[in-house]
C-alpha cells in the first residue's frame, strides 16, 4: 500500500514538473511573440521615417525635377502600400534611392542647397537604420518559428491562436553615396 502511494506521489510530481515545463515553454513563446510584435512596430516606424524623409527631400527643391518625381512616387507608394504589397513597395523605394543617390555628386549637390546638409544627413541616417530594424525583426521571427516547430508546442497547442510570424524580405541595400555619408 505504501509502495502504491509512493508511485502515485512520484507520478504527481512528474506531472507537476511536466506541467511547469509546458507553462514555462508557453510563456517563452508568448514573450517571443511579444518581441516579434515590438520589432515589427519598430521596423514599420523605421520604414515610415525613411519614406517620409525621402518625400521631404523630393519636395524640397534640392533635386532635379526627374529625380524628385521618381523619389516622391516611390516614397508615396511605400507609405500607401497595403500589407501584402509592402515588401515590394519598400524595395522599389530602395531602388529609387539608389538611382537618385547613386553618385556622390548628387549627394553633394543636395548638401550644397540651403537646408541640404540636414536633409542629406537625416536621409542617410534613415536609410542606415532600415537594414538593422529588418534584421532585428527577422531574428525575432526566426526564434519564434523555431520554438513553434518543437513537437511539444505543436502537440499541446502552446501557440494558441497566435498567427505564425512571417519574415519581412525586401531590398534594403542603401545607396553607396548615402552609406558612405552615414558612416
Amino acid at each position: 500500500m505504501i509502495e502504491t502511494f509512493s508511485w502515485i506521489g512520484v507520478a504527481v510530481v512528474v506531472l507537476i514538473a511536466f506541467g511547469l515545463y509546458l507553462s514555462w515553454t508557453a510563456g517563452r513563446l508568448d514573450r517571443l511573440h511579444a518581441r516579434t510584435d515590438a520589432t515589427r512596430a519598430s521596423l514599420d516606424a523605421t520604414l515610415l521615417r525613411r519614406a517620409s524623409v525621402a518625400q521631404e527631400v523630393a519636395t524640397s527643391g534640392v533635386l532635379d525635377p526627374a529625380a524628385s518625381i521618381v523619389l516622391y512616387e516611390a516614397a508615396h507608394a511605400a507609405r500607401q502600400a497595403e500589407e501584402e504589397q509592402r515588401e515590394v513597395a519598400e524595395s522599389e523605394l530602395s531602388q529609387a534611392l539608389r538611382a537618385v543617390f547613386g553618385e556622390p555628386a548628387q549627394v553633394e549637390a543636395v548638401r550644397a542647397a540651403p537646408g541640404g546638409v540636414e536633409a542629406a544627413d537625416e536621409l542617410a541616417a534613415a536609410v542606415r537604420r532600415v537594414p538593422m530594424a529588418r534584421r532585428f525583426y527577422n531574428d525575432a521571427v526566426r526564434a519564434a518559428r523555431a520554438l513553434r516547430r518543437h513537437r511539444k508546442v505543436r502537440w499541446f497547442r502552446l501557440a494558441g491562436h497566435a498567427p505564425r510570424p512571417l519574415a519581412f524580405e525586401m531590398d534594403d541595400e542603401p545607396p553607396l553615396a548615402l552609406a558612405d555619408r552615414a558612416a
